[in-house]
């Protein structure tokens, strides 16, 4: 066989034919799936899902704090200096408002160290008539607490030899 570049012109009047019969194409089985309706797969794309929670924002409205008819008022803790004897009547009675007070005595302790000693009895006999508590922090510091307030005290040990220490 003569393999050549031209090839014949073709006769108008002769149809082409493929040289490779064409396949036919597998038939469709309808049998087992439905075909869904030509409107549904034509319709708009259905909302996406919202998947986070709508906020709802409440304005606040701004009103003064009010404590609840009967609610107890509340316990504060108070840092106070002791200057002079006088102010022993504030301490007793923010003790009697059901406070905590920390008394710092250092300032009566540089005036007079007997009046010191007299306002810690006073305060100590004080704390007991009103079922409070009182004990000491430090050299300088005297915490004193109404009745519903209870003072955690280290129980020492009952051993006579020094404790140790770090240094």
């Amino acid at each position: 066989m003569k393999f050549s570049l031209f090839r014949k012109p073709k006769q108008q009047s002769e149809p082409e034919k493929p040289a490779v019969p064409a396949q036919k194409e597998p038939a469709q089985q309808t049998a087992d799936i439905p075909e869904a309706p030509k409107q549904e797969q034509e319709a708009a794309p259905q909302e996406p899902i919202k998947l986070q929670a709508e906020k709802t924002v409440i304005p606040v409205q701004e009103q003064p704090l009010q404590e609840p008819a009967g609610a107890v008022n509340k316990t504060y803790l108070k840092a106070m200096p002791l200057k002079e004897l006088a102010d022993i009547e504030n301490v007793k009675n923010e003790v009697k408002n059901g406070n905590i007070i920390i008394l710092r005595v250092t300032p009566l302790a540089n005036k007079n160290i007997e009046e010191v000693k007299n306002a810690v009895n006073e305060l100590y006999a004080f704390a007991e008539s009103v079922g409070g508590d009182i004990a000491r922090l430090g050299e300088e510091r005297v915490v004193i607490c109404p009745k519903n307030i209870r003072i955690w005290r280290e129980k020492t040990p009952a051993s006579s030899e020094p404790l140790p220490t770090a240094a």
